[in-house]
């Protein structure tokens, strides 16, 4: 379909570039990788394609925290800030009701009477707010202009394409992550567990152990060092030294020399009464104590 004075042809032609940004705007956002990456692709791809956009910024709700995570420019930052400050904006709007919030001109709009006179202030006159998919990323884009009605239908219809194509990239790159994190932790922990071995063998064959006892070491020498089992084995595996926390008390448990803990001095066994301090007195102190329940006699 033509655009009014357009020819049919030019109107196709028209459509097929808009096509053509899309799909390279698609493809910057899923190429970018890292989820900071994929927000800097947003706010960028946001204020280079959308009309009369000025300054774009990804407002994001993370846990409790609400914060700018990507913007073009400063004065983003400072819009949100007032809206945090002031408790409305369109922005908070949009991610509350699952909206897309536009105001044409601050000047005249009612509906945020704190956050739009400190807005004009900073030269903003135009705001378009549009929430991303709840289910990817709880937040929203946010679009604003120093002209009033800068965002026609067609600059708002390019800026629903990028908050939605947004939610979804930013949900890839999560994923992204979380697997590489993943496979991160995957191989350190396979890694720790090849050099607890080594450190194992290294412990049972110079201290002749067995592997149980050897581990327990480790271990123990973990603890007292509060440092991590890793770090105690790989240490040993490069010096061939054995961990200071652990010198002594090497004795194999399923060996001849076990340790036996000494007793606790104090401990009353049940059933048996607890020892008295040894009377001090001379070979007359039965005459001198009274016995309970009478006098004391000779025997």
């Amino acid at each position: 379909m033509a655009f009014p004075g357009e020819s049919p042809s030019s109107g196709r032609n028209s459509i097929s570039e808009e096509v053509v940004n899309f799909s390279a705007i698609a493809r910057a956002f899923f190429s970018a990788g890292s989820v900071p990456a994929t927000l800097s692709s947003v706010v960028e791809l946001a204020a280079a394609t959308v009309e009369g956009c000025d300054y774009a910024g990804l407002f994001l709700i993370e846990g409790n925290v609400i914060s700018t995570r990507a913007f073009t420019d400063p004065m983003v930052v400072e819009i949100d800030d007032l809206q945090l400050q002031t408790g409305q904006g369109p922005c908070l709007d949009a991610i509350s009701h699952q909206l897309t919030f536009y105001s044409t001109d601050l000047a005249s709009d009612l509906r945020w009477l704190h956050f739009a006179p400190r807005a004009l202030g900073l030269g903003v006159r135009s705001i378009l707010a549009l929430p991303l998919d709840p289910n990817a990323q709880l937040g929203s884009l946010s679009l604003s202009a120093r002209d009033p009605a800068a965002f026609d239908v067609i600059g708002r219809a390019q800026a629903s394409f990028l908050a939605a194509l947004a939610g979804i990239a930013l949900s890839v790159a999560r994923s992204q992550q979380n697997e590489e994190y993943r496979v991160a932790s995957l191989r350190a922990a396979l890694s720790t567990r090849e050099t607890l071995g080594e450190a194992a063998g290294i412990l049972m064959e110079r201290d002749r152990i067995s592997a149980p006892r050897a581990l327990q070491i480790l271990r123990q020498s973990s603890r007292r060092l509060n440092v991590k089992i890793g770090e105690v084995a790989q240490n040993l595996v490069d010096t061939f030294e054995r961990p200071a926390a652990a010198r002594e008390g090497t004795a194999d448990p399923a060996g001849s020399s076990r340790s036996r803990a000494a007793p606790v001095q104090g401990r009353v066994i049940p059933g048996r009464a607890r020892p008295g301090p040894p009377a001090a007195c001379d070979t007359s102190c039965n005459a001198k104590m009274p016995i309970e329940g009478g006098s004391h006699g000779a025997r």
